[in-house]
């Protein structure tokens, strides 16, 4: 009787933690989330591919890594790189399910990213403008279009390579911010520049050096 009793226990202590962990496990349906962490070393990814690799590691231990999956980065001088060129064509949806944006228009236009729905891939929301410690910047390097910028003023930290001096855009990843320009600070993807490439740095104007990850297919 009592080994009956500790099989039953057992029996439901793994249903339990099974649960726990699906509750845990990313939508299937997830295609855009933002990393739950940075690269360890500011804005410093190594480059484009380094980042596309970061992207794919997390989505990956969520239980995503069948898809194919690219930061939303733009890169700057000889051979530049558009970040919505390398996104895919959509729909994307978060790790709970919810569609943020039907296509590239969408996207670039009125979409659904705020800050209950711009979540990571655990399905956690980010720390926003009024927390502490506030991390709504993301990484983009990107015009509000979405395309990289011309001229030699570092927009990128080296094309996601310092992590010491040098500058990046960030967008509001909560649509909410202290940018003077209404627009701007309402701005997912191209809100201001940080105050450097390193993680102390970064973390002056809110950034965790966390980026947007999208599944390209």
């Amino acid at each position: 009787m009592m080994s009956s009793n500790w099989t039953r226990i057992a029996a439901v202590a793994s249903l339990g933690m099974a649960a726990a962990a699906t509750a845990l496990a990313a939508s299937p349906d997830m295609t855009f989330f933002v990393t739950s962490a940075g690269s360890g070393k500011g804005a410093d990814f190594g480059g484009l591919a380094g980042a596309d690799a970061h992207c794919q590691a997390l989505a990956a231990a969520a239980g995503a890594g069948a898809h194919t999956w690219h930061a939303y980065l733009s890169t700057q001088g000889p051979g530049a790189v558009s970040a919505r060129d390398r996104i895919g064509s959509g729909p994307w949806h978060n790790a709970k399910g919810v569609e943020i944006a039907k296509d590239l228009a969408e996207l670039h236009g009125s979409n659904h990213i705020d800050k209950a729905t711009a979540l990571t891939e655990k399905g956690e929301m980010i720390h926003g403008y009024g927390d502490k410690p506030n991390r709504h910047d993301i990484l983009t390097g990107s015009t509000p279009e979405g395309t990289a910028f011309t001229g030699s003023e570092d927009m990128t930290c080296g094309n996601w390579t310092k992590d010491g001096e040098g500058s990046a855009i960030v967008g509001h990843a909560d649509r909410k911010g202290t940018n003077p320009d209404p627009v701007r600070n309402a701005s997912w993807n191209s809100s201001h520049k940080t105050a450097g490439c390193s993680d102390a740095l970064l973390a002056k104007t809110g950034s965790a050096g966390y980026l947007y990850c999208f599944a390209v297919r």
